[in-house]
């Protein structure tokens, strides 16, 4: 069983953290970088079926080089045997189309390889940063795959060569349906996805893995591997910003949150302000 996670950087949008430029553009390059949130999903889910299922794991995301961070940060978190990064200028400013057409293309790039083709590929639900919730269904479109979203649970079934997984379906009310597909497929990972390990033999390989990923982590650049757009044989006109066909009219920056208490500065050399600080909590120590 190979199992591979696409999953991307996206700007820390914590507070203090965002950096625009006069025309309130995004700069990508003054703002740090962190694993998209719901993309921690995908990699829980690809884990538990490489713990409960066997075989080996890869992560794969499409971006500049610094996104070599956060496919570290994958295979510390995640214990992923291998890492791709599709990079260069060619692929850069791509929108959803752009960016599936390109992963697909890595995806169908790995059957040429020692590795083979993936069973399954996990995505995120969306991005923190485009909310479009496109890309992951684009990439199995691109491949040709049956796809299965909103995955709350999963059992892959190896004689059958199947998936069978349940799934989220949101409408008047919450409902959950049962889904099988055969493999290969994508995985559309819900964030209500939570990583079952009931059985004892599961959780010893937990801890197994857990140990021999340590060492590799260190060393994550002996198992990274990196293509440009020539590797994957694609052509310019048809990935990064000229092959999108979305068009942005604007981008307006996200506003500082209004400061909602009140703080008075304290210097712990002063025995008269902690005095002060201590007349003040004694109420609430005595549980009035």
């Amino acid at each position: 069983m190979y199992s591979l996670v696409l999953t991307k950087g996206v700007p820390d949008f914590r507070e203090g953290q965002v950096s625009f430029d006069d025309d309130g553009h995004l700069e990508r390059g003054k703002t740090p970088t962190v694993m998209n949130p719901n993309d921690e999903f995908a990699l829980e889910a690809a884990l538990q079926t490489k713990v409960r299922a066997g075989g080996t794991m890869g992560v794969m995301s499409m971006g500049p080089p610094g996104y070599e961070d956060v496919l570290r940060e994958a295979m510390e978190t995640v214990y992923a045997d291998e890492l791709f990064l599709l990079s260069d200028r060619a692929m850069a400013a791509a929108d959803t189309w752009a960016t599936a057409i390109t992963l697909a293309t890595g995806v169908e790039k790995l059957a040429e390889t020692d590795r083979g083709r993936p069973d399954l590929v996990f995505a995120g639900f969306k991005t923190a940063d485009g909310e479009t919730g496109h890309t992951g269904l684009q990439t199995a479109w691109g491949l040709e795959w049956p796809m299965i979203t909103h995955v709350i649970s999963m059992e892959i079934d190896d004689a059958e060569e199947t998936v069978r997984a349940k799934r989220l379906v949101e409408g008047d009310i919450e409902e959950i349906e049962t889904v099988e597909a055969p493999l290969p497929a994508v995985i559309v990972a819900d964030p209500e996805f939570e990583p079952s390990y009931r059985r004892a033999e599961h959780r010893l390989r937990l801890k197994d893995l857990r140990a021999e990923t340590q060492a590799r982590a260190e060393n994550y650049e002996d198992h990274l591997t990196v293509w440009d757009h020539e590797a994957l044989n694609l052509d310019p006109d048809y990935i990064g910003l000229d092959g999108s066909p979305t068009i942005v009219e604007s981008v307006d920056p996200i506003p500082k949150a209004p400061a909602e208490r009140e703080a008075t500065p304290i210097d712990p050399s002063e025995p008269d302000q902690l005095g002060e600080v201590l007349e003040t909590m004694r109420p609430y120590a005595g549980g009035d």
